[in-house]
């Protein structure tokens, strides 16, 4: 279990998130979503249904490896899901920014070089 997954499930405890393409869908042109996770299972139809809209309002989307999304909250068959503003919404993008970023190896007491 990875640090992101243990937010997903307080967000949705919290009530911070909204499960589920349609309604994911909803909070994104309603500008209510800070945030949009989509599972790697999702249809391509899904898929671009919620890239579009995110694209043309701006809010950052992440896709997580198939069934993270449905066993972090607790409801099965989740493809997609929105997350409102807030600490645990930046806080889940600045985990997701690190995952992304390739990790440089260091040797102990040597100064990369530039």
């Amino acid at each position: 279990m990875t640090p992101v997954d243990g937010l997903l499930g307080l967000a949705s405890r919290a009530g911070q998130i909204t499960l589920g393409a349609d309604l994911a869908l909803r909070e994104i042109k309603g500008g209510r979503a800070a945030l949009v996770l989509l599972d790697a299972g999702a249809s391509e139809g899904t898929r671009k249904k919620i890239l579009d809209a995110c694209a043309y309002r701006g809010v950052p989307a992440y896709i997580l490896p198939q069934d993270v999304l449905s066993r972090a909250c607790g409801k099965e068959g989740r493809m997609a899901a929105a997350v409102r503003k807030g600490k645990l919404c930046q806080r889940m993008q600045e985990l997701l920014n690190e995952e992304k970023e390739p990790r440089r190896e260091q040797t102990p007491g040597k100064v990369p070089s530039i």
